[in-house]
């Protein structure tokens, strides 16, 4: 049995940042991944590339992470537009002349991974236990026992961060509301002939939703949700074909397209666990919150909570409560809360909205968007939201 002040499950981006946030309050903190440690150090392209706020960034640089992402990988946001239909007005979102050249940066899930792994790996209070699972948890007095492969931990809090299905939430009875959405998304990158100016593009078509997400190099990332039987034919079809109907797929919008990576399909399904905390635990990442893509707001708001979950914990112990005091916990979870339960909510409606194709929801959605671009404080409030600038200065 070994003894560390917080114990971590789960070594995705949530999990790591939160073991070096908590170890910058002092803490010694131990990671368990289930991935052994080669693939968990070097994480291969998964297809998913995520759009960081600024405050995000700053989240990353303060980590450490950011040095360890290339720059070539950091792909800058200068405009969003949202369509539905074809030939309809768009919705258009820019910095309106805040004095910064992007909305947000575009980075590879696998590359803020290893940037935070590399962060992780260099901190002495921070224990990486790679190709380790979690068997069970129990509280002991005020201890969290975490028993795993190789042993036991002995911590004063235990923190679930393994995922929107995650079996250590559902391990300590915390159940979740679970949005199914009844699609999947296909995750691939594509090379292309016409620029794409670094605008990023979420649009609602008839019997299909499409992001088109700008990446250095004459690339977008292409994110395509369809119901999953179709996702699966794409996943598997051959080359050709494939690129010929991406490209009919998207309106041939960006000239002859061409896979240049692996693809990936993954399933759409919304989480918010019932609580967030309970005595020596909390959640954090996916595993509390589990966003649709739609906002692509769910890393951001992971790394929040995270964040919260830190500070209150520091809070704590300057007033003299334990490592995972009841009270420190409670307050992460009511900040995080009213961090994500708006959002979450909006974003269920949102998707519920632009996926449905009967002709009054078409009708809708076409009149709130030329609404929307018409409303100046409405673009302003979403565009604060989207860059989230504040919270980082």
């Amino acid at each position: 049995m070994t003894y560390h002040d917080v114990t971590i499950m789960g070594g995705g981006p949530a999990g790591l940042a939160a073991a070096l946030s908590l170890e910058a309050r002092g803490l010694s903190v131990a990671v368990l991944e289930r991935t052994p440690q080669a693939p968990w150090a070097e994480p291969g392209f998964d297809g998913r590339e995520i759009a960081l706020t600024h405050h995000s960034v700053a989240v990353l640089k303060e980590l450490g992470a950011w040095p360890h992402i290339p720059e070539v990988a950091i792909s800058p946001l200068r405009e969003a537009r949202v369509e539905t239909g074809r030939g309809n007005h768009p919705l258009q979102f820019d910095t309106q002349g805040r004095g910064v050249d992007a909305l947000g940066y575009l980075v590879s899930n696998h590359c803020i991974r290893h940037g935070l792994y590399m962060a992780a790996s260099q901190r002495p209070g921070i224990s990486l236990l790679g190709g380790t699972a979690t068997r069970h948890i129990r509280r002991i007095g005020e201890d969290m026992v975490v028993v795993h492969d190789g042993g036991e931990i002995t911590s004063r809090l235990a923190v679930g961060a393994d995922g929107r299905f995650s079996q250590i939430r559902r391990s300590q009875r915390i159940g979740a509301i679970v949005h199914d959405f009844r699609r999947s998304m296909l995750v691939c990158r594509m090379a292309h002939d016409l620029p794409h100016h670094h605008v990023a593009t979420q649009w609602f078509d008839e019997g299909q939703t499409v992001a088109l997400l700008p990446v250095n190099g004459g690339a977008s990332s292409i994110v395509l949700t369809l119901p999953t039987e179709q996702i699966e034919r794409l996943r598997t079809l051959e080359r050709d074909a494939f690129n010929a109907e991406i490209m009919e797929r998207v309106g041939r919008r960006l000239g002859n397209m061409r896979l240049v990576s692996t693809r990936h399909a993954y399933p759409l399904r919304g989480v918010y666990a019932h609580r967030f905390a309970a005595p020596g635990f909390a959640l954090v990442g996916d595993a509390a919150v589990g966003m649709h893509p739609i906002t692509a707001h769910g890393f951001n708001l992971g790394l929040k909570g995270q964040e919260t979950l830190a500070q209150e914990v520091a809070a704590g112990m300057a007033r003299g409560e334990p490592v995972g005091s009841l009270s420190a916990l409670r307050r992460f979870e009511r900040r995080h809360r009213m961090e994500t339960a708006p959002l979450f909510a909006a974003t269920n409606g949102i998707a519920t909205l632009y996926t449905r194709d009967e002709l009054a929801f078409r009708v809708l959605r076409q009149a709130g968007l030329r609404v929307a671009d018409a409303l100046s404080p409405f673009k302003s409030a979403v565009t604060n939201m989207l860059m989230d600038r504040k919270a980082a200065s």
